[in-house]
């Protein structure tokens, strides 16, 4: 275990692509976990009064305007984050020179 954590250690340079992709997928997808979670949970609450055998319409209603509000919300803040990095010079990039 020591030795995966100093390999990583020794920069980015040095890892094997396929296992930088990999890497990158994962943790996309750990992201999207919980993202999943987050909307859940929030939406549970908001939505679902007393939970039963079957949704109502107004708790069906609620949770598809929730689920579509959180979507769009996150939506937005990733598109506003990525305008503000582009806006920005990159430190990595100057610390490399």
């Amino acid at each position: 275990m020591d030795s995966s954590s100093s390999s990583s250690g020794a920069g980015l340079g040095a890892v094997d692509p396929q296992l930088q992709h990999f890497i990158e997928v994962e943790t996309q997808k750990q992201r999207f976990q919980q993202l999943v979670h987050q909307m859940t949970e929030l939406c549970w609450e908001k939505c679902m009064d007393k939970p039963g055998p079957k949704l109502d319409s107004r708790a069906e209603a609620c949770f598809v305007n929730c689920v579509e509000r959180f979507i769009d919300t996150s939506q937005f803040i990733l598109n506003r984050l990525e305008q503000t990095q582009k806006s920005k010079p990159v430190f990595s990039e100057s610390l490399s020179d």
